[in-house]
């Protein structure tokens, strides 16, 4: 079943996102944050995958109804966003799905993708509502997580071949996670590159491990949200 655009309270303003719903009675809440690319069709399918495992998921728009195929734009735009108001942006999405009476529990997860993988960390610490982070190969260099704050569960999938997010970055972060006494789970996926779930991106995409990166998500999810 599609999902639905709706809006949501956030920071005093009003803002956007696109929203996936399971059949039957609900699940637990999962937001979606982008790649740099905006609240493109990729992103909107993933929220509809979550909806047919049974998870309500909302994409947040985090550029307010801009996208580009352009890098060189999208990196405008990425380095455009202050890191302040998407974090305030994220927490009214938190908000709003926890509102809904479909979903279930009492804390969403979050997953991002390149940059949205360094998003949904960073306000996993920020936010306690949040109580699972998964972050796929996470890169922004305005955006520093707090990880002393965080409370959620972590599990990260970065890339062999990735020159934007290295295999010494990945386990640099692991070692700081554990190193603070959090729960985190921390893959390496072999002979792929950045991005490689992004189905649309066939020069980088990696079918067979992109599923298994989806199963071991899901049930991540599923554990450590109900």
């Amino acid at each position: 079943m599609a999902g639905t655009l709706v809006q949501f309270p956030a920071n005093g303003k009003t803002r956007s996102g696109y929203l996936a719903m399971p059949s039957g009675r609900g699940g637990p809440g999962v937001i979606v944050i982008q790649e740099w690319w905006g609240l493109v069709d990729h992103i909107k399918d993933v929220a509809d995958r979550f909806a047919r495992e049974g998870f309500v998921a909302l994409a947040p728009d985090l550029y307010h109804g801009q996208q580009t195929k352009s890098p060189d734009e999208a990196g405008k735009l990425m380095m455009a966003l202050k890191i302040d108001d998407v974090e305030k942006d994220l927490r009214g999405a938190i908000d709003y799905l926890l509102a809904r009476a479909e979903v279930q529990g009492k804390r969403v997860g979050t997953v991002g993708f390149c940059m949205g993988g360094q998003l949904s960390l960073y306000a996993a610490c920020l936010n306690p509502k949040v109580g699972a982070s998964v972050d796929f190969y996470g890169v922004h260099p305005n955006v520093t997580p707090k990880l002393a704050q965080l409370q959620a569960p972590v599990l990260g999938f970065f890339a062999e071949k990735d020159a934007f997010v290295t295999p010494e970055v990945a386990r640099t972060l692991e070692r700081q996670l554990k190193g603070a006494g959090k729960q985190a789970e921390i893959h390496i996926i072999p002979g792929v590159d950045h991005a490689f779930f992004n189905d649309t991106r066939k020069e980088v995409y990696h079918a067979k491990h992109a599923e298994e990166c989806w199963t071991t998500m899901v049930q991540f999810f599923r554990t450590h949200l109900g």
